[in-house]
C-alpha cells in the first residue's frame, strides 16, 4: 500500500493561510485573538509589522490547519507586509462601521492585493465593531453590502467584542478556499493519469512538458 501524502500523515488535511489587512485600529487583532483564543480586550496595542495565530478546525470532516496573519495598517508597515500577499490563499478586508475613511480605503487595499497576491486568492468583506450604538454608524450595512457585490466578494459585520459572525467569516472563507484546493486536485487528475500510460508516451509527455512547467513559475 502506497504511503500517504505528507500532509495526510500531519494533524490536518489542509494548510491555509489567511492575511488580514485593512486600516490600523479597525479591529483586526480583536477578531484574531477572538477567533484564535476566544477572548477580547479592550487594551489596545498596534500591531508592529506581522503576528500571526494557528487554530485548526473541522469542515466537512477534513481538519484544517488556519495560518491567520495579523498585518500593521500604518503606512509606513505597508512595504513589510506585501510579502506576505504572496502567500495567502484568503485575504479578510477589514474596515470599521464607525469610521468611514476606513471603508473608503478598502478600495486601495483591492488594488494592493491585485499588485501583490496571486490571481485566484479567495477575499471576503469586514465590517467590524457593529456592536458600537447606530447613533455612532458612519458605514450602512448596504453600503457594504453594495461595495461586496462590486467585486463579487462575500461580505459579513462582525463584532470582535460580542463575537458576533467572527466564527461565521472565518469558516466561510476556510470553506471556499478547501473547495477551491479540492477542484484544483480534481483537475490534476486527468493529466496524472495521461502521465501513466505506457513508458514510451510517458517519456514523450515528460519531455514536452519539462519547458512548460518552467515557463508556467
Amino acid at each position: 500500500m502506497a504511503a500517504p501524502p505528507a500532509r495526510a500523515r500531519a494533524d490536518y488535511d489542509y494548510l491555509i493561510k489567511l492575511l488580514l489587512i485593512g486600516d490600523s485600529g479597525v479591529g483586526k487583532s480583536c477578531l484574531l485573538l477572538r477567533f484564535s483564543d476566544g477572548s477580547f480586550t479592550t487594551s489596545f496595542i498596534t500591531t508592529i509589522g506581522i503576528d500571526f495565530k494557528i487554530r485548526t478546525i473541522e469542515l466537512d470532516g477534513k481538519r484544517i490547519k488556519l495560518q491567520i496573519w495579523d498585518t500593521a495598517g500604518q503606512e509606513r508597515f505597508r512595504t513589510i507586509t506585501t510579502a506576505y500577499y504572496r502567500g495567502a490563499m484568503g485575504i479578510l478586508l477589514v474596515y470599521d462601521v464607525t469610521d468611514e475613511s476606513s471603508f473608503n480605503n478598502i478600495r486601495n487595499w483591492i488594488r494592493n492585493i491585485e499588485q501583490h497576491a496571486s490571481d485566484n486568492v479567495n477575499k471576503i468583506l469586514v465590517g467590524n465593531k457593529a456592536d458600537m450604538d447606530e447613533s455612532k454608524r458612519a458605514v450602512p450595512t448596504s453600503k457594504g453590502q453594495a461595495l461586496a457585490d462590486e467585486y463579487g466578494i462575500k461580505f459579513f459585520e462582525t463584532s470582535a467584542k460580542t463575537n458576533l459572525n467572527v466564527e461565521e467569516v472565518f469558516f466561510s472563507i476556510a470553506r471556499d478556499i478547501k473547495q477551491r484546493l479540492v477542484d484544483t486536485d480534481l483537475k490534476a487528475e486527468p493529466s496524472t493519469i495521461k502521465i501513466n500510460k505506457p513508458d514510451q508516451a510517458a517519456g514523450a509527455g515528460q519531455a514536452a512538458q519539462r519547458p512548460a512547467c518552467c515557463g508556467s513559475t
